[in-house]
């Protein structure tokens, strides 16, 4: 069994859409790569919002602000505070092999770019891997030596990282495991592989993976990524895919296993990833892209694709339909998975796909919401606790460069009444680790100042899996200025019992009822639509109720339009290889 593709064709899609990470409204951010002799990379940057429905494919493209490089094959990754952290370029507008020395941060809510520095000492980023730390912080790796550096969003500091065994990184696929560890397959000294311990802060030997993995003229690999049970699953451009087990102690090497091999399509060529994308479905199956090509031609990337769903249970490959936009080479796809559990397929060009996949995901896999406010205000941030809602893995990567995973939570309000939805930008996630099990993390989301009132159904998000949901209002701020004022006052003299269309209203001690257990006193009715009728009653009984807030006093209430006073969303500013020759060999792919 596999999923479906559909075209996506819409107003003022990008020319050249290629790179895409997953914002934390829901909207999705796709980098314009045009990649040709002459062009290479631009400085242009869009953004995918679904319909008013939740809907990816009848959604609507947005031109945002322009970059301040024109980057092609470079770091990238969502931030723990929900901003994009963007750094080097093997290639930089039509400059050729520039292995571009920049980084910077790109805020969302804001829609601007900031230059953050580089690390010190450093000549070149180009095509370095990366990977968002579970504590926030961004390892970079150095394309040139054995150095790494890491990149603290907080403090908007670099510093120096521990070195690695092998001397050029720029190759490695990096994959962040459930024990706060990130595994590197070493691509100019392999079998070997090793893994960075986040909490001694150092490298450590992972042992030799059990098949070849990269291309010996290339020293390209696949993607890798962390299976919700735990393991690691790799694929080369060998034509071979490899499994790896961490060890009960993170800094012990761990344990690999051999997997299945893609079949041979073309006769005399290697069925491989010869850098190319991969994603975890929200099924349990990765969504894997090879192509067939010659392994004694360096300049021979593959085409056309071929796309193939990893089953972990019963360790098998199977065919997946190819996409619509799939005849280019592996190394100009992206694969970015949507809250809703559908997988965007770009190739650098203005063929855009996205694939539906078949099955469910287990339930043990869903995020899980433990503590939320159940009254929300529009313009207003609030707290979620729950568990797993980092989800199990990384989900998407590319390989060395294009780190784009969502580990992290999206939280979507489903208005009860009309089936509209609406995504909070969530920011400031405790943690950016996987597979935290029964610990309990938190988030921020911000409710849309423009979300209307009424009814909703709340869930929160990881790796396109959804938790089920719970019950809220999206409502006026009656209830707050109501219990203020009636706590100032306190002149009422006697318990007040009102009865209005089977809502029953028991006041024995106004100033003690809690603004959380609306739901448990009027059902599924909306806060403010109970608050007006609660008026509309006080005023036939104003006389019991003496000097209880005068009519004239009173708020508007209802859901009538209002002006809401807003909280402004937190916006943090910023505080103060392998040679040329080699690379250029590369020059025919990119």
């Amino acid at each position: 069994m596999s999923g479906t593709w559909q075209s996506i064709n819409l107003p003022n899609q990008p020319v050249n859409a290629g790179t895409m990470l997953l914002l934390t409204d829901g909207s999705v951010l796709v980098h314009d790569e045009p990649n040709t002799l002459v062009v290479s990379g631009s400085d242009r940057w869009y953004r995918l919002t679904p319909d008013s429905f939740g809907n990816y494919r009848t959604g609507a493209w947005q031109a945002l602000a322009n970059g301040p490089n024109s980057p092609l094959y470079f770091a990238c990754s969502v931030l723990r505070d929900g901003r994009i952290f963007v750094a080097g370029g093997e290639y930089n507008g039509g400059a050729d092999q520039v292995e571009l020395l920049a980084a910077e941060i790109y805020d969302p809510v804001a829609n601007t770019w900031s230059n953050i520095g580089t690390p010190a000492g450093w000549t070149r980023i180009g095509d370095a891997p990366s990977v968002v730390l579970p504590d926030g912080r961004v390892l970079l790796g150095d394309i040139d030596t054995n150095r790494c550096a890491i990149y603290d969003p907080v403090a908007n500091t670099w510093t120096a990282g521990p070195t690695k065994d092998d001397t050029r990184g720029t190759e490695e696929t990096w994959v962040l495991l459930g024990d706060e560890t990130v595994l590197a397959i070493e691509c100019d000294r392999q079998p070997r592989s090793e893994k960075y311990v986040a909490a001694a802060n150092q490298w450590v030997n992972s042992d030799n993976t059990p098949v070849a993995l990269v291309d010996p003229a290339s020293d390209e690999v696949g993607a890798a990524l962390a299976l919700p049970d735990g393991r690691a699953f790799c694929i080369g451009a060998t034509g071979h895919t490899a499994l790896y087990t961490m060890p009960a102690i993170a800094n012990q090497p761990g344990t690999w296993t051999a997997g299945p091999d893609f079949p041979v399509i073309t006769a005399g060529k290697v069925t491989g990833a010869k850098d190319a994308p991969a994603c975890l479905l929200p099924n349990g199956r990765v969504l894997c892209i090879v192509a067939p090509f010659n392994p004694t031609n360096v300049r021979d990337w593959g085409s056309p694709l071929y796309l193939y769903e990893y089953d972990p249970p019963a360790n098998t490959l199977s065919a997946a339909p190819a996409p619509p936009n799939g005849s280019r080479n592996p190394f100009s796809s992206r694969l970015m998975l949507l809250p809703t559990g559908e997988v965007l397929h770009t190739n650098g060009t203005s063929a855009i796909a996205i694939y539906s996949p078949d099955g469910a995901p287990d339930p043990a896999w869903k995020p899980s919401i433990t503590s939320v406010v159940t009254a929300l205000h529009p313009g207003w941030t609030y707290v979620l606790h729950g568990r797993q809602i980092n989800g199990l893995s990384q989900a998407v990567i590319y390989g060395d460069e294009g780190a784009m995973a969502t580990n992290y939570p999206i939280v979507r309000l489903t208005n009860t009444n009309t089936g509209e939805v609406i995504y909070c930008r969530t920011h400031d996630h405790s943690t950016m680790g996987i597979q935290t099990g029964a610990a309990v993390h938190t988030t921020n989301f911000t409710v849309p100042s423009s979300a209307p009132y009424g009814p909703y159904r709340l869930c929160v998000i990881a790796n396109g899996i959804s938790s089920d949901c719970i019950s809220v209002a999206v409502t006026h701020k009656i209830w707050k200025e109501l219990k203020w004022e009636i706590k100032e006052k306190r002149e009422i003299k006697e318990h007040l019992k009102i009865e209005t269309d089977g809502v029953k209203l028991v006041f024995e001690d106004l100033t003690k009822i809690n603004e959380g257990d609306w739901r448990e006193r009027f059902g599924e009715q909306g806060w403010g639509e109970v608050i007006r009728q609660l008026a509309e009653r006080s005023d036939q009984i104003e006389g019991e109720l003496r000097s209880f807030i005068k009519k004239e006093e009173r708020p508007e209430t209802g859901f009538q339009p209002t002006r809401v006073e807003e909280k402004a969303p937190e916006v943090r500013p910023p505080k103060p290889g392998r040679d040329k020759d080699e690379k250029e060999e590369k020059k025919g792919k990119k």
